[in-house]
């Protein structure tokens, strides 16, 4: 197991906004988090990164606690993408090696150039890589922000909605990349998404939020229609359609 989460809590201005989170995640697996807005996606992923401080419980990554430990060693076991990428004055590459400072020394090293310049090949951001990230479109300064986390080399990725605000080729090229990373560097993933339909077509593993405690988690079988309008208050149908599992919302009254 790479990843136990265990009966992780938090609570905002005493008011409970997730409760007792519990679950695990092996190498190469994708788990992505849904529920409606406000129901605490991100709060848990933030409390998994120690961003926030949970009320109880505890985030292990392969034995060790990132509630305790020091924010450099969660930096080597975690890669965090945030929903937005803060765009400054610099080159893609500059931000991308940017990841690369939990390993650095006295000096950047000729391992870390050669890391970066993987990770750039990786995203596909070779002719981007000297252009200021002020510059970039949204898909591609998101591609820059995966690309700073992989050159952490984590064990596991954390992303918050990663497709947000993204046309459908970028939404297609950064959950492919996703789940490449996934398989070839032997980590996993955990990201928020609203989209139902990406998610059943890129993630192993899901957990669904209802009023900030696990509705069902489990693979793709648990995401049913009666699970969707359970949390979302939305009648839907899951049908196959070329190989995936397609959801379908209903018009109100027609369930």
């Amino acid at each position: 197991m790479i990843l136990d989460v265990d009966g992780v809590a938090f609570t905002y201005r005493s008011s409970p906004v997730i409760q007792d989170i519990t679950f695990d995640l092996r190498p190469h697996q994708i788990l992505t988090i849904l529920g409606p807005n406000g129901v605490g996606k991100t709060t848990l992923l933030k409390c998994m990164n120690a961003i926030l401080r949970p009320k109880a419980g505890s985030v292990l990554i392969e034995g060790v606690d990132l509630l305790t430990a020091d924010r450099m060693e969660i930096a080597r076991k975690v890669g965090y993408v945030p929903q937005r990428c803060e765009a400054g004055r610099m080159t893609v590459f500059d931000a991308v090696l940017l990841g690369r400072r939990p390993h650095i020394g006295w000096d950047v090293s000729e391992k870390d150039i050669r890391i970066v310049e993987a990770a750039v090949r990786m995203l596909n951001l070779e002719d981007l890589a000297l252009r200021y990230i002020d510059e970039l479109s949204g898909g591609e300064l998101q591609k820059v922000s995966i690309a700073r986390a992989l050159v952490q080399e984590p064990r596991v990725l954390l992303l918050d909605e990663p497709t947000s605000s993204l046309d459908l080729k970028n939404q297609l090229d950064i959950l492919g990349i996703v789940r490449n990373v996934t398989t070839e560097h032997d980590v996993a993933a955990v990201m928020t998404m609203h989209d139902l339909n990406m998610a059943l077509r890129y993630a192993d593993r899901f957990i669904l939020l209802k009023d900030g405690v696990i509705h069902a988690a489990g693979g793709p079988g648990v995401v049913t229609a009666e699970v969707i309008e359970a949390v979302y208050g939305v009648p839907v149908t899951v049908e196959r359609y070329n190989g995936f599992r397609v959801v379908v919302p209903l018009e109100s009254g027609s369930a």
